[in-house]
């Protein structure tokens, strides 16, 4: 299949499968600075300079790979490919551009597990990026939300997520009730919002009360002083197709879904280890989603890795591959905004709720807490594509000074 070029654009040039390849693999070494600045690369090249397709077709693709979930960057380059050279050049395009970060994190987790972090250099080194990872996470959150939750119904959705991810309902049943929430509440329906959302909180609280009851009060599964669990492939390659159809506005959206599945629910690594994953992926050329393959390699070895990243791509080959007109079509109904919305709103909840976890791993002490203020200080301040490696590296280099 072939994506026609739209009026007012040269459309692609014609390219060998190889040269289309090795032009997103050149994209993919490119990739620094996280998806605004990789969105940016592909516009300034193939929509400015080269003109594939029209600014207004591409501002349309856009929007639409910015509501479905997956990283809009390496969709976009499957988009890309496909309209030069059909579902094959999409393939390719995909694999060319997440490769390099895939290679890399492959390379840097199997460095993490056969010589680990014991040596005083390392450890101090992360220590010091742990906490700058979740001033990462914390301004995440902000950025999100904060074009997320633009009523105060979403809003309320979201702090009603936050409430229940603490307790320890599971996931699915949270962002559920939050899609059809704010459905009901759209078109004021207000006593089936009511219900849901005093279900939800009820669930809350009875999970809460579970947790915390006498029975239960050395039950938390997310406990680092465990031992690793081993996980099976099934487990990892589900677990990466949950997270990458779950990953709503980023891939921070991710990480509540990740976390829960290889720290509370699976015991494969612990909260440190998990937050050293987040940490590697944010200095490599990639998009951060790739701290899935490291999450993998922890999980089951290299074959772990490779059913891990499997899984957390599929679904953004997928989408373009096999249905993106009809996904166009969709995010164009206008019925189903509400509901997209209500599930932003409690993946924001979630991954807030989870930072709060990984912040009392990470902040252990006073240096500590000073690198995460200056790394949060810095991120709101410095709007550069360049701040999230820079912040690592500095982070990095305070640790070994602090500790």
């Amino acid at each position: 299949m072939r994506v026609a070029p739209d009026h007012g654009a040269a459309g692609p040039p014609h390219e060998s499968y190889v040269r289309l390849f090795l032009r997103f693999l050149r994209f993919g070494c490119l990739a620094w600075g996280g998806p605004v600045a990789q969105i940016a690369l592909l516009r300034q090249e193939l929509v400015e300079e080269e003109r594939w397709i029209s600014k207004d077709r591409f501002n349309r693709t856009l929007a639409v790979y910015q509501v479905l979930p997956g990283p809009e960057a390496h969709e976009l380059c499957v988009y890309f490919g496909m309209v030069a050279r059909g579902r094959i050049g999409g393939l390719l395009a995909g694999l060319g551009f997440m490769l390099p970060g895939f290679v890399l994190m492959f390379a840097l987790s199997w460095f993490y597990v056969a010589f680990g972090i014991n040596s005083p250099v390392f450890t101090a080194l992360f220590t010091g990026v742990q906490a700058a990872v979740v001033a990462l996470i914390v301004r995440a959150v902000h950025r999100i939300g904060t074009h997320a939750l633009h009523d105060r119904w979403l809003f309320a959705i979201a702090v009603v997520a936050f409430a229940a991810q603490l307790a320890g309902v599971h996931f699915a049943f949270t962002l559920g009730a939050a899609g059809l929430a704010a459905f009901c509440l759209a078109r004021r329906w207000y006593p089936p919002a009511l219900v849901l959302g005093s279900a939800l909180l009820v669930v809350a609280a009875l999970a809460a009360f579970e947790v915390l009851g006498p029975n239960n009060s050395a039950a938390s599964a997310a406990d680092d002083s465990s031992a690793p669990e081993r996980a099976s492939l099934p487990t990892l390659l589900i677990s990466g197709l949950r997270g990458g159809l779950l990953t709503f506005g980023g891939a921070y959206t991710a990480i509540p879904f990740l976390q829960n599945d290889a720290v509370a629910v699976g015991g494969w690594m612990s909260n440190a280890q998990f937050l050293d994953g987040i940490a590697l992926s944010g200095i490599l050329p990639a998009p951060l989603i790739i701290f899935s393959t490291f999450v993998g390699y922890l999980g089951g070895g290299p074959l772990g890795a490779l059913a891990m990243t499997i899984g957390i791509f599929l679904p953004a080959f997928a989408f373009t591959l096999v249905g993106h007109d009809y996904l166009e079509r969709m995010v164009e109904n206008t019925a189903l905004h509400s509901l997209l919305d209500g599930v932003t709103a409690g993946v924001v909840g979630l991954i807030a709720a989870t930072t709060i976890e990984l912040f009392r791993t990470a902040i252990t002490s006073v240096p500590a807490a000073l690198i995460f203020v200056l790394a949060l200080v810095v991120l709101f301040r410095w709007k550069s594509s360049l701040a999230t490696p820079a912040i690592v590296f500095a982070a990095g280099a305070l640790g070994m000074l602090f500790f």
